[in-house]
């Protein structure tokens, strides 16, 4: 089969032939059609991911068509059109993950390749409604704007909500997730266009957070927010601090800017304020994220497909920022 290699660190992405994977018990195997990036695949590319296990075919999200079930799997799963959940070994502790806990694409291989072997357990039929590349697209950022949204903030109709960096993967199903139940969605984005896109999908309205004063005119605007998601920190954390309403709940899933500003301890507990710190999730966050998908017709945003030859180009046009939505690798 034909799949894309990481060598080492800082080497380039490079396709392969390779032997097709087979199942053993309690696995399947997946012909992949299409792939998603993360930035986590950019991370291990640099040696910045806190697994080290080179060489390796990286990839965590992929949907496709099931072609083989080892023994103790239900032969139903054959020829059924597939969404892969790729955390395993999360833990006994729903609060949080274990030492064992790992992601599809390192330390096994991963999505990135015509098949994959996965755990029987993690597979998930596709919603009808969504193409391989929809369905693709929606694993670990889908899961991951779930469970800080609704597990961990609680996130629930009438809400005022607001989410940062309108444009990436986890922001952009939080904007759906949070409109698709009812919740009054505000954004924030360094692009007025990002801005414009993100009313599409069920914003109320933004702002550009390069612009002066920012957060006092979000403020006069909104009047604060129950709940903020954010995967930015940096700085800008303490204007989210005192957007956010008394009671508020803030749920963090990054840190792309960097270490959080001065803090006024006042403004947290005299609001009474909830942080909490969340990252991708439990089989049943992604279950229940699934569920929500089908049963609001939701669809992924995918701003550009390439064919899996072309992933090491994928990965740099990721890397450069531009994108609104998902990118996605196609495997024909």
């Amino acid at each position: 089969m034909k799949a894309i290699y990481l060598e080492a660190i800082n080497k380039p992405f490079t396709l392969i032939e390779k032997e097709k994977p087979s199942a053993g018990p309690g696995e399947a195997v997946v012909q992949v059609k299409a792939a998603a990036l993360n930035h986590r695949d950019v991370w291990i590319q640099y040696g910045r991911y806190f697994t080290k296990d080179y060489p390796a075919i990286l990839g965590s999200d992929c949907a496709g068509i099931v072609t083989e079930v080892g023994e103790g799997v239900d032969k139903m799963w054959l020829g059924k059109e597939v969404i892969v959940d790729p955390s395993s070994d999360w833990g006994d502790n729903l609060r949080a993950q274990g030492k064992e806990f790992k992601v599809l694409g390192m330390p096994e291989d991963g999505a990135f390749a015509e098949y994959v072997k996965v755990q029987a357990a993690n597979l998930h039929e596709k919603p009808e409604h969504l193409t391989f590349e929809e369905a693709a697209a929606l694993p670990l950022g889908g899961v991951t704007a779930y469970r800080a949204m609704f597990t961990k903030c609680g996130l629930q109709a009438g809400d005022k909500v607001l989410v940062t960096g309108a444009g990436g993967g986890v922001a952009l199903f939080a904007i759906q997730f949070a409109a698709a139940v009812g919740a009054e969605v505000w954004v924030t984005s360094g692009s007025d266009e990002k801005i414009g896109l993100a009313l599409d999908l069920g914003a109320t309205d933004g702002i550009n957070y390069k612009s002066e004063g920012w957060g006092k005119a979000l403020k006069e605007k909104a009047g604060g927010f129950d709940v903020i998601i954010d995967g930015a920190a940096g700085e800008g954390f303490v204007q989210l601090v005192k957007l956010a309403k008394p009671g508020g709940r803030i749920g963090m899933y990054g840190g792309t800017t960097g270490m959080i500003g001065q803090l006024n301890p006042a403004e947290i507990f005299w609001k009474q304020l909830a942080i909490h710190g969340s990252t991708m999730g439990t089989a049943q966050d992604f279950a229940e994220m699934v569920r929500l998908v089908d049963e609001k017709g939701i669809k992924p945003v995918v701003d550009i497909v390439f064919p899996l030859e072309k992933t090491e180009e994928a990965m740099r046009y990721m890397e450069a920022g531009k994108q609104f939505g998902k990118i996605v690798v196609r495997i024909d």
